[in-house]
């Protein structure tokens, strides 16, 4: 007890734990200055006239307006339901993404087939496949929950297979030797090899789906936040535009979160993640 007790003295006494907690905090301060200086000339031109609330609303204004539709359940309601579409495509993404990266990755032949079409389709651009989803599945959920799937899946596709394509042929080799079955070689081999890369493709392919979802939910919608957008955009309420876009910008900061915590606790057995 007495050397915890002298260990935690002696690192409360060293000058350079100390000069650097503190460079640590001038780090953080500097870098919300240019923030902080932008949301004061933006509330100073509002609250002067210079900048018309037609055009962008004062930070003062979103802050009420915010407070507002949390008090009235709307925008609770729509996160909610935009929540769930985005797990539902996300989901569809991450299964499809993962059964085609593991029938590329590990067969010459599957490359040869399930490759060739994943990259032509990647090329596309998959926002100006909404007139199709339309006209395949209508105006529903369907077109807005597939949306979203067909722009999560490329990331998960290729940063997997990619990571699969990286394995050392050594581990394949060495459960060849211990016998081991495809199931049993992909469990204990590929899949912890290649999660690493699999874990960025996540994270890379949670900010396409909410990409994907503000403009899915433009799409006839009658709930979640692309609908409030729509319905402020033909008032020209500009203050409840940022809130939600700013929901947005939350939601896709805390799935990214969440990915990283997840990515922490999966590879905690590398150096370079605990460290």
């Amino acid at each position: 007890m007495t050397d915890i007790s002298n260990a935690r003295q002696d690192q409360a006494d060293n000058p350079f734990t100390v000069k650097h907690g503190r460079r640590t905090l001038a780090n953080m301060a500097m870098r919300l200055v240019s923030p902080l200086a932008i949301i004061a000339l933006w509330q100073i031109a509002s609250a002067t006239g210079l900048l018309s609330p037609r055009i962008l609303a004062g930070p003062s204004e979103i802050v009420s307006t915010a407070g507002r539709l949390v008090a009235s359940g709307e925008l609770i309601k729509g996160l909610v339901v935009s929540f769930l579409r985005v797990l539902a495509g996300f989901s569809i993404a991450l299964v499809l993404g993962i059964l085609l990266a593991l029938a590329s990755g590990l067969s010459r032949v599957g490359e040869a087939i399930i490759d060739p079409p994943i990259q032509m389709l990647k090329a596309m651009p998959f926002l100006g496949l909404l007139p199709l989803f339309i006209l395949w599945f209508g105006i529903g959920e369907t077109p807005k929950i597939g949306l979203v799937a067909f722009g999560a899946i490329f990331p998960i596709y290729l940063t997997l297979h990619g990571g699969i394509r990286g394995i050392d042929k050594r581990l394949i080799e060495v459960g060849q030797t211990l016998e081991l079955g495809t199931l049993s070689t992909i469990r204990h081999i590929v899949i912890p090899g290649a999660l690493p890369s699999l874990l960025v493709g996540v994270r890379y392919g949670l900010s396409v789906s909410w990409l994907s979802l503000v403009v899915g939910e433009q799409l006839n919608a009658s709930s979640g936040i692309g609908y409030i957008i729509t319905y402020a955009r033909d008032f020209l309420q500009t203050d409840v535009i940022v809130v939600c876009l700013l929901v947005y910008a939350i939601m896709g900061l805390l799935t990214d979160w969440l990915v990283r915590t997840i990515e922490a606790y999966a590879l905690r057995w590398r150096p370079e993640v605990i460290a």
